[in-house]
């Protein structure tokens, strides 16, 4: 996220660690980040030898804690905060001020894009919940008298219009000139409403559940959450590993997927000074900064594809599928480095939008009380900001070798199954190379 974007922002946006916070010399780190991998690799194909993780797995919650989770008083509660929380950004987008403190830009692009993800892993995908196109769409149908499920036509598209939204948001927040003002922010926020109430009509709630980008979004991320369903409806506490593996092959998994890595990597990039220097050299930067972040993705997606490509040739299967097979691997991997990016924008401007929140037509008034809380600046020191950093993305791509690997089970057979997974290993080692390259360059 660019240093313009909030004006409030002092902080580069993928943390403030640098190389000589790290707890080791950088070159070792690298080094020891790649050989957890390897040894996960080795240690994986000696011990773990025939599928595990099923979706019944788990520990069952008590049934009063369960029936709490499932309450429609509950979820009544939090879809009206939602749609309170909706209603005062709009207040704000439509009557407020187009100046540094109105909360809207926070909204969008810190509680939204970064808050939303955190949410999601911690609890498990929100968005289904309190979307508010969701209910949008519900009361017109009840209005209209038309049953919940109806549609006008059969919902074919998989992932590929979230894909295609989340590439455009993506592009409005790191892209697009003037992103933080109010007419840039009223004509996205407006136009995304309106385009996904018109598909919800036409799609039903498989577009929904599909097709809308923070849809996507926060159920992709929300596979991760310890919280998570058997078969029979009960909750469970789980692994991070379990969710991703009952992630669907549906079209454009690995497309969204690879725009969920690519968009954040691409943000990392951004902020390498040769680069931000080559553009602005340009006669047109916003060309070449829209195709630096198309080509992240492309190689993300192209990379997986290659390496799913080699695996299938040396297992000695066919190939169709497989790269979306093995796209859910990518999720820890994007959640690992989207942690380490954004924590202490996270921090800081999440708290900084909480404070400007409270005065949502820039009249000087505190309607919530919460005009004077302030980020915590322990939460933001550079030793545990690194350290946050160094955690994530090595946890994210240990989990992915591990998600690859129970896939690889049961796609490949047995005594192909280890051979199979070498190139998504290679990949993966790269991946965590350049994931730790970007974000300790500066």
């Amino acid at each position: 996220m660019r240093l313009p974007l909030l004006p409030s922002l002092a902080l580069p946006a993928h943390g403030v660690g640098s190389r000589e916070d790290l707890p080791l010399p950088f070159s070792l780190l690298l080094v020891g980040a790649g050989a957890a991998l390897v040894v996960s690799f080795v240690a994986l194909g000696a011990l773990w030898r025939t599928p595990r993780l099923g979706a019944d797995d788990g520990v069952p919650l008590p049934q009063g804690l369960g029936r709490v989770l499932d309450s429609r008083a509950l979820r009544v509660v939090v879809v009206l905060l939602t749609l309170v929380v909706a209603a005062w950004t709009l207040v704000a987008l439509v009557l407020g001020k187009d100046d540094a403190n109105n909360p809207v830009p926070y909204v969008v692009y810190v509680w939204l894009w970064v808050g939303l993800a955190f949410l999601s892993m911690l609890v498990g995908g929100v968005w289904r919940v309190v979307n508010p196109v969701r209910w949008l769409h519900a009361g017109l149908l009840k209005v209209a008298r038309i049953e919940p499920e109806f549609a006008l036509a059969d919902y074919r598209l998989g992932y590929w219009p979230a894909a295609a939204g989340l590439a455009a948001f993506v592009w409005l927040e790191l892209v697009a000139p003037d992103n933080a003002t109010l007419p840039v922010l009223r004509v996205a926020v407006l136009g995304y409403l309106l385009l996904s109430l018109v598909l919800a009509l036409a799609f039903g709630q498989p577009y929904l559940r599909h097709g809308d980008p923070f849809g996507a979004w926060s159920g992709l991320y929300g596979t991760l959450s310890p919280l998570g369903r058997r078969t029979d409806g009960r909750w469970v506490l789980r692994t991070p590993l379990h969710g991703p593996l009952q992630v669907r092959p549906e079209p454009g998994l690995l497309a969204v997927t690879a725009v969920m890595l690519g968009s954040t990597a691409y943000d990392g990039f951004s902020g390498e000074t040769r680069w931000y220097s080559f553009v602005q050299a340009r006669a047109v930067p916003r060309l070449w900064e829209t195709g630096g972040l198309v080509a992240v993705c492309l190689v993300v997606a192209g990379s997986l594809a290659l390496a799913a490509l080699v695996s299938a040739r040396l297992a000695r299967v066919s190939a169709r599928g497989v790269a979306s097979a093995f796209a859910p691997s990518l999720i820890p991997i994007a959640a690992g480095y989207f942690v380490a990016h954004y924590w202490s924008l996270w921090v800081w401007e999440g708290t900084n939008g909480l404070a400007k929140f409270s005065d949502p037509l820039g009249t000087g008034a505190d309607w919530l009380g919460t005009s004077g809380v302030r980020p915590s600046v322990a939460l933001i020191a550079p030793g545990l900001v690194a350290g946050i950093q160094v955690v994530a993305i090595i946890t994210g791509h240990v989990l992915g070798v591990v998600v690859a690997h129970e896939r690889a089970l049961t796609l490949f057979p047995r005594r192909a199954a280890v051979v199979g997974q070498v190139p998504l290993l290679v990949l993966m080692v790269l991946y965590t190379v350049g994931g730790l390259t970007l974000l300790f360059s500066s």
